[in-house]
């Protein structure tokens, strides 16, 4: 007989690895999303840039997302048998540059230091999240297996839930952090600044989780 949904889910929510890796799934997007609809205002606000300069930005981090997806797929693959295709490798240290990246903007809000550089800062941000993500997702093909059986559909609907509630999350956190902390703040600068240091901390957080999951 076929337990009830309600049933099914308290059964996987009961996996403490489950429990953990859908922990890790919502801090690391909404990490991950918390800038998507800042960070081309940022470009404007703080550096000048015209609209048609900062609409580049997504370009050089879509990129750098790309990039950050073929690496790990070219050398998990090349290197399988080595420490090079560790997936929970390359989740923590994507998630450590994202925070890096993430730290780098910060500083660049705080400083209001218009020579540095953005486009860089931005590229590298969407290599390190391309590294993390995709390597995230083969992880969770990986744990949709684990515990109980004939319950992959169950673990899938919760991390897929955990990463579409967390990314409108972010977005919208995002845009309400910014458009009200200058009150208490008294810069647009640093408005931002705070919305990229927390993600940082985010990112820190979410390469914890991450080590301690079991894949």
């Amino acid at each position: 007989d076929k337990p009830s949904f309600r049933e099914a889910l308290a059964q996987v929510w009961a996996e403490s690895n489950a429990r953990r890796f859908t922990a890790f799934v919502f801090v690391s997007m909404l990490a991950y999303s918390a800038q998507d609809l800042i960070l081309e205002p940022f470009a404007g606000s703080v550096f000048g840039w015209t609209p048609a300069e900062s609409t580049q930005l997504a370009g050089a981090q879509h990129g750098g997302v790309f990039a950050g997806m073929l690496l790990v797929a070219v050398l998990t693959s090349v290197f399988a048998k080595t420490r090079l295709a560790s997936l929970k490798g390359w989740i923590v240290g994507g998630c450590l540059g994202s925070a890096i990246a993430m730290g780098g903007l910060c500083f660049a809000g705080l400083t209001g230091d218009t020579s540095w550089p953005l486009q860089a800062n931005v590229f590298v941000l969407g290599l390190a999240n391309g590294i993390f993500s995709i390597a995230a997702i083969a992880a969770m093909m990986a744990l949709a297996g684990q515990g109980r059986s004939a319950r992959e559909g169950t673990r899938m609907g919760i991390w897929g839930a955990a990463q579409a509630i967390a990314f409108a999350t972010g977005g919208f956190l995002g845009t309400v952090i910014v458009d009200v902390s200058p009150w208490a703040t008294g810069s647009v600068a640093w408005s931002y600044a705070a919305v990229f240091g927390l993600e940082a901390v985010g990112f820190l957080a979410a390469q914890m989780l991450a080590s301690g999951t079991r894949f």
